[in-house]
C-alpha cells in the first residue's frame, strides 16, 4: 500500500481531527491487520455518527520497521493528509526512512494546507535531511497560521550552520507559535548555527516556552 496510499486511504476521514501515526517499528499489526481495522473504524463510526471517540479521534499505531519510505512517500503522505481539512492534532513519527530535502520540504509544504493545525508533533529523525530540507521545512510550517504548540525533532541529519540558522529564521514566522520543542542535536551545527538560532528564534514574539537541544555527542549509539 505504501505511504503514499496509507495517506490517500485517511484523507477520506472527513471528520478527522487527531492522528497519531507511527511507521517506525513492527509489533503489532501487519499489513492485513491494519486493513481491518481501518475497516472496523468506518464500521463504529456509521454507527455512532455523534460519537467523538469514533468521529473525531482516530488514534493509528501502523507499527512498520526500516520503513524507508523516502522522499516520495513523505510528499505523497503530506500531500493526502493536506485533505484533512479538520485535522488539528497531528504526530508524525517517521525517523529512519531515508528522507531527504525534498521528502521533507514537500511534507512541510502540504501540512501547511491542514489550516486548523494547532498542535503537531513530527519526528524526522536519522534520515537525510540537509541544509535545504531544514529551511524548507521551516518556511512551509510558518504557513500553518493556526499552530500553537510544535515538537520537531530533526537529529542526526545532514543540518550544518546555515540550515539551523535558516529554520530558526523561517520558524519565526510562526505567528501564533507559543510552545516550542526543537531538537537539532548533532555534529554537524558550530558555534555560527546555534547563533544564527538563537537570534531568529528570538523574534518569536508570541513563544512562551522553549525546549532546544543542540548537544554534541560523539557516541550516537549511547543515545
Amino acid at each position: 500500500m505504501g505511504a503514499s496510499g496509507l495517506g490517500s486511504a485517511l484523507a477520506n476521514c472527513i471528520n478527522l481531527s487527531n492522528l497519531t501515526l507511527d511507521l517506525q517499528l513492527i509489533i503489532l499489526f501487519s499489513t492485513f491487520a491494519f486493513i481491518i481495522y481501518f475497516l472496523l473504524f468506518h464500521i463504529f463510526s456509521s454507527f455512532f455518527p455523534s460519537n467523538q471517540l469514533f468521529n473525531d479521534i482516530f488514534f493509528l499505531q501502523y507499527l512498520k520497521s526500516n520503513n524507508q519510505i523516502g522522499d516520495e512517500g513523505a510528499s505523497g503522505l503530506g500531500s493526502a493528509l493536506a485533505n484533512c481539512i479538520n485535522l488539528s492534532n497531528l504526530t508524525l513519527q517517521l525517523y529512519e526512512n531515508q528522507i531527504g530535502d525534498e521528502g521533507a520540504s514537500d511534507l512541510g509544504s502540504a501540512l501547511a494546507n491542514c489550516i486548523n493545525l494547532s498542535n503537531l508533533t513530527l519526528n524526522l529523525s536519522y534520515n537525510q535531511i540537509g541544509d535545504e530540507g531544514a529551511s524548507g521545512l521551516g518556511s512551509a510550517l510558518a504557513n500553518c497560521i493556526n499552530l500553537s504548540n510544535l515538537t520537531l525533532n530533526l537529529r542526526y541529519n545532514q543540518i550544518g550552520d546555515e540550515g539551523a540558522s535558516g529554520l530558526g529564521s523561517a520558524l519565526a514566522n510562526c505567528i501564533n507559535l507559543s510552545n516550542l520543542t526543537l531538537n537539532l542535536r548533532d555534529k554537524k551545527i558550530g558555534d555560527e548555527g546555534a547563533s544564527g538560532l538563537g537570534s531568529a528564534l528570538a523574534n518569536c514574539i508570541n513563544l512562551s516556552n522553549l525546549t532546544l537541544d543542540l548537544r554534541l555527542i560523539q557516541n550516537k549509539k549511547a543515545l
